[in-house]
C-alpha cells in the first residue's frame, strides 16, 4: 500500500508548469493600467514615465516564476484579508501538527 507520488505533480496543473489562471489576469490588469496610463499622461518627466512603467513593472514582479512564489502570494493574501476584509480581527490558525479542535479547552 505505498504510494508514489512524483515530485513535480502540482507543476502539470499550472500553465507553462509555472503560472496559475490568476497569474495572467494580474499581468493583463498591469498591462492594461500601464497603458491607460500611456495614453492619458502625455508629459514625460521622470514621476510620469515611472508612473507609467509602474503597473506594469509591479505586475511583472508579482508574477516572476522564482521559487516558493505561491506560498508568498497566499501569505500576503492572508495579511490583505485579514488587516482590510476580516471584521473579527481574530486569525484562526490550525498548522500541521495541532491535535485538537478550535475552542476546546486543555
Amino acid at each position: 500500500m505505498n504510494y508514489l507520488i512524483p515530485a513535480n505533480s502540482k507543476k502539470s496543473a499550472l500553465i507553462l508548469g509555472l503560472f496559475k489562471p490568476s497569474d495572467f489576469w494580474i499581468m493583463g490588469a498591469g498591462l492594461m493600467l500601464s497603458l491607460i496610463f500611456f495614453v492619458a499622461l502625455k508629459n514625460d518627466t521622470v514621476f510620469a514615465i515611472s508612473l507609467k512603467l509602474g503597473p506594469m513593472a509591479f505586475s511583472i514582479l508579482l508574477v516572476m516564476p522564482v521559487p516558493y512564489r505561491h506560498n508568498v502570494a497566499k501569505l500576503l493574501l492572508i495579511i490583505f484579508e485579514y488587516y482590510f476584509i476580516d471584521t473579527q480581527k481574530e486569525f484562526k490558525w490550525r498548522g500541521w501538527c495541532a491535535n485538537r479542535e478550535f475552542g476546546e479547552k486543555q
